[in-house]
């Protein structure tokens, strides 16, 4: 499916100055599009219950992991085309280190878990 088809079918769940992020329930998945703002970051989350996926769809950013226990941080590099597989319990956020005006866009699959 393509983002604009995704846009018009998924919920609108946050619209702010940091993003945009839409949110589909399939079954018993999540599957959330995404699209953060130039220079910004979201706020970051941690499910203890399910590993997530994120599939990187356009810009360049960071991802930052920290497990479960803190003791492991990671801080990679991403962009158009990169896939990272995030375990249950790790601490994770996204950041879109571009200063000109270039979105930092993303999938996010995950196992549906509390109201989200």
């Amino acid at each position: 499916m393509n983002s604009q088809r995704f846009k018009e079918t998924a919920e609108l769940i946050r619209d702010n100055k940091t993003y945009k992020v839409y949110d589909l329930p399939v079954g018993n998945m999540k599957l959330s599009l995404t699209e953060l703002k130039s220079g910004k970051k979201t706020k970051g989350h941690s499910h203890k219950e399910t590993d997530e996926v994120y599939i990187f769809t356009k810009g360049i950013g960071y991802i930052e992991i920290i497990d479960e226990g803190g003791l492991n941080r990671s801080v990679d590099t991403v962009q158009k085309g990169d896939a990272v597989a995030v375990p249950a319990g790790s601490f994770h956020r996204v950041l879109n280190n571009k200063q000109q005006d270039c979105e930092l866009c993303f999938w996010s699959i995950f196992n549906k878990y509390g109201d989200r």
